[in-house]
């Protein structure tokens, strides 16, 4: 099949929307947002941040098949010029129809070529531990996981009762 890999243009929004709403539902059991509320969120916040680069895999009927965001960054630890420059694949997902038809990989590649234009050092992303599929993914990728770093995360209640606590 025949895709292009691009950011994301207004021509694409509602197919890009399309695929957050699945996005959304694969991560919430059941969803939790409306497709209204989803496209708000897409519209107000994640086309609007300067520093998210949305790229999307295009078929020739112009459907989104699968999206990598993207921010880069500076390293607070190396300040090797080198070295500084890092790039935050914050979200890598394909359609749940077209997965394993190269679609993750042409993203992935798109991304890497993006991180290596933009001067950087490395790239890093965070995988479910049970996500097997995405694991064997990203090691046939060249990819490898950190493992001196665990991921951790507050929820809006833990991270209320933290901002309350006192020091």
């Amino acid at each position: 099949m025949p895709i292009s890999i691009k950011p994301v243009s207004p021509d694409l929004h509602e197919s890009l929307l399309a695929l957050l709403i699945e996005l959304h539902a694969f991560y919430n059991h059941p969803p939790t947002a409306s497709p209204e509320e989803i496209r708000a969120h897409l519209r107000e916040n994640l086309l609007q941040q300067p520093n998210l680069c949305l790229a999307v895999a295009v078929d020739e009927s112009h459907q989104v098949l699968g999206f990598a965001a993207l921010v880069l960054m500076h390293s607070l630890v190396d300040a090797r010029p080198a070295h500084r420059k890092q790039c935050l694949l914050k979200e890598l997902y394909v359609r749940s129809d077209c997965r394993g038809a190269g679609v993750g990989k042409r993203l992935m590649h798109w991304s890497a070529d993006y991180a290596v234009r933009a001067g950087c050092a490395r790239m890093d992303w965070n995988v479910r531990a049970t996500n097997l599929r995405g694991i064997s993914f990203y090691n046939s990728l060249g990819g490898q996981p950190v493992e001196e770093r665990l991921s951790y995360r507050l929820s809006r209640q833990a991270l209320e009762q933290l901002a309350k606590a006192e020091a």
